[in-house]
């Protein structure tokens, strides 16, 4: 039987996440009887997919399309009774269960949304803007929020119910669970009801909604609800009314929605001739964090802040699911690369172009026309190279003011020498060699090294003599060239500490893949081959680079056409610590829940790795490897390697998930411990069983 502590690391629940549902019930005009029972059925339903929050369309135990019919007592008298029947069954159903309905208080019709769980009423939500435009005429029937006299109703047998549209309920026992519900109309003002709530802490928003549909109407409602979860940095829950509202005028598209931050997590199919649910899993954790990080956000909520303490909160506990509940969400391998083929290509584009951009820019503010590189005929080395090619072109230079050098040393292996060379050729750039073995061998006899005295002793100091003597090289040559020199190490080697300190590559004047992890690196020179933007020579030798073992060919090999090197064995899989280094410094979430995320990512065997790799070559990660390169991580991001970040050189911001620069997105302490974040590493256990 698996442990306690492993039953828990599988429950998405003990990872700051929710799963929620949208259910869009079949339903007949006026007849609560039979909406009830639907109702009831699909709570159910989303209670056995382990959903803690159900919201139901607006108006659903009534209908939305009645009219003058909600000014009869039958009607709104058996919408009272329906209350007490979900009332009594909601005993049974570990979900809390959003229901619509009219509610005749103080004289006055409301329209409102009732918020159910084991066995009670927690409170009750009212419209607050009622349209009364074109095809609407809901001021004919209903009062909006602002005129209610009563801030608590009796209502099924319970009392003191609380009812308004200025309650937030708060899930006492899930951290950074609070919900709020406006409904329908109130996102389409210029300053929804939700907005205030999320400053005063909903994180969690349901819009009961009846929305007739009408062409590009659902357009629009996506605009809206994206733009409210983004702004608000909420997730958003939609449902729109479907199947069995009245069609006398208006027709109806059953659509719901689930928005997390500006991004779509899950969609209905429109026009569905039955009944539907969907789910999506919240990350509470994100939102949580991504307020605390904008601090522009605490800024706007203390302007409103005597708005925002007018809000009522009402706390309660749930019964949090236990066992195992894995994601029923989608977290992509390569959180940089957009898994989409348009949007990668544009993602590229611009990456691309930004890099291209800084360069030009440092080119011209430094009055220095020429650059100096080195050329390894590896991964970033060439697609600096590209980069630096490109701002010639945009610059109106000639290819050969970037003055490149290839500088073999004790490891070279022939396949990188040639690719080198070739791609200097092919791009029309000055190509130039250095042999810099003769250099390195003064340095380690000058220092008493004792490859010097003809032993094999391939340490630190023989490696980082190389690095050295590569970098000091293109200084000088900078200086006796009037040449800029560019860097070309990346983001994932920064987040790693993978580079020779100082005089090593860990310097330069300017670095355009600063930014840029490896795995983008690989899509943005794949993006470069197949797009065409060189020759068809140039892109054939990048995809030769492209499909060569990554290593710094700093320790000699058996022979010189393969490296004894392997970059990853000794710091991981780039593919894993990319993933890794995207969730702990875009989101600061906990080492447990990367590994969660990363084992859903993984786990599947037929995912892809590539677009164009087939299904024998794709990569598979177990648990136990997972935590394995993890703890890698940990301990040479917060241990060893802030030192080489807080003096890194300038170079661009490329993407959203961030730079690692102390004048970007992160600064920290040099002399940090891992200790806090390895204690919590420890409990990922190794295997499923």
């Amino acid at each position: 039987m698996p442990s306690k502590k492993k039953v828990q690391f599988f429950n998405l629940y003990n990872h700051g996440f929710i799963r929620t549902a949208v259910c869009i019930p079949e339903l007949k005009v006026a007849d609560t009887f039979f909406n009830t029972q639907k109702t009831i059925e699909l709570a159910r339903e989303a209670a056995s997919h382990k959903a803690i929050l159900a919201i139901f369309p607006e108006l659903g135990l009534s209908a939305y399309s009645n009219e003058d019919l909600f000014h009869q007592d039958a009607l709104l008298h058996s919408v009272r009774e329906a209350i007490a029947k979900i009332k009594k069954a909601s005993e049974k159903i570990n979900t809390i269960i959003v229901t619509g309905a009219p509610l005749q208080v103080d004289c006055r019709l409301f329209n409102c949304a009732v918020v159910f769980y084991r066995g009670q009423i927690l409170g009750i939500a009212i419209k607050s803007y009622l349209p009364n435009y074109r095809e609407f005429y809901e001021a004919r029937q209903f009062t909006p929020a602002n005129a209610a006299l009563s801030s608590q109703i009796e209502l099924a047998g319970q009392k003191n119910i609380p009812f308004g549209a200025d309650i937030i309920f708060k899930v006492a026992n899930i951290k950074n669970f609070n919900f709020f519900l406006e409904l329908c109309e109130d996102l389409w003002v210029p300053i929804p009801p939700s907005s205030f709530a999320a400053m005063a802490g909903a994180t969690v928003i349901g819009n009961l909604s009846a929305s007739n549909i009408t062409i590009g109407k659902s357009e629009y409602r996506h605009q809206l609800a994206a733009n409210q979860s983004a702004r608000c940095v909420t997730a958003y829950l939609y449902a729109a009314a479907g199947i069995g509202e009245s069609t006398t005028d208006l027709a109806w598209d059953g659509h719901a929605m689930i928005y997390e931050n500006g991004n779509l997590l899950a969609e209905s199919a429109r026009f569905a001739q039955q009944a539907q649910i969907i789910y999506s899993d919240i990350d509470l954790d994100r939102l949580a964090q991504d307020r605390m990080r904008l601090t522009s956000f605490s800024q706007n909520a203390a302007i409103h802040k005597e708005k925002l303490l007018s809000f009522r909160k009402i706390e309660f506990n749930v019964d949090i699911f236990g066992s195992r509940i894995l994601l029923n969400r989608d977290y992509p391998r390569f959180p940089y690369i957009p898994a989409d083929p348009s949007s990668r290509d544009q993602r590229c584009y611009e990456a691309y172009n930004i890099q291209v951009q800084g360069l030009s820019k440092r080119l011209k503010s430094s009055g220095i026309a020429n650059i100096a590189i080195g050329v390894s005929g590896g991964l970033d080395s060439t697609h600096a190279l590209i980069v630096a090619a490109k701002t010639m072109d945009a610059l109106g230079l000639s290819r050969l003011n970037i003055k490149a050098y290839t500088m073999p040393g004790f490891a070279t292996t022939t396949k990188t020498y040639n690719n080198a060379l070739k791609l200097m050729k092919a791009l029309g750039v000055e190509a130039n060699e250095i042999d810099i073995k003769p250099a390195c061998l003064q340095m380690l006899k000058d220092i008493k090294h004792p490859y010097a005295r003809g032993k094999k002793v391939f340490d630190i100091t023989f490696e980082n003599v190389q690095a050295g003597q590569r970098t000091a090289h293109l200084f000088r040559l900078a200086n006796m060239r009037n040449a800029l020199v560019v860097g070309t190490g990346d983001l994932s080697e920064l987040a790693l500490g993978w580079s020779t300190y100082g005089i090593g590559d860990h310097m330069s004047h300017y670095n355009v893949n600063a930014s840029v992890p490896k795995t983008l690196i690989q899509h943005l020179i794949r993006w470069v081959a197949e797009s065409n933007q060189f020759s068809k020579n140039v892109s054939k030798i990048i995809i030769d680079v492209l499909e060569t073992e990554i290593s710094p060919e700093l320790i000699p090999g058996k022979t010189g056409n393969q490296p004894s090197q392997k970059t990853e064995d000794v710091i991981g899989p780039y593919e894993l610590q990319d993933f890794n280094n995207f969730y702990i410094t875009r989101f600061g979430y906990l080492p447990s829940k990367v590994a969660f995320l990363a084992y859903h990512a993984w786990k599947d065997k037929t995912k892809g790795h590539w677009p164009d790799i087939s299904a024998d070559k794709r990569n598979f990660y177990s648990l136990k490897e997972i935590k394995k390169w993890l703890y890698v991580y940990l301990y040479r991001f917060f241990k060893t390697s802030q030192y080489k970040r807080s003096c890194v050189p300038n170079g661009p911001k490329v993407g959203s998930g961030g730079s690692l620069s102390p004048r970007g997105d992160y600064r920290a302490p040099s002399d940090s411990e891992a200790e806090v974040w390895l204690k919590n590493w420890e409990d990922i256990p190794e295997s499923e069983d």
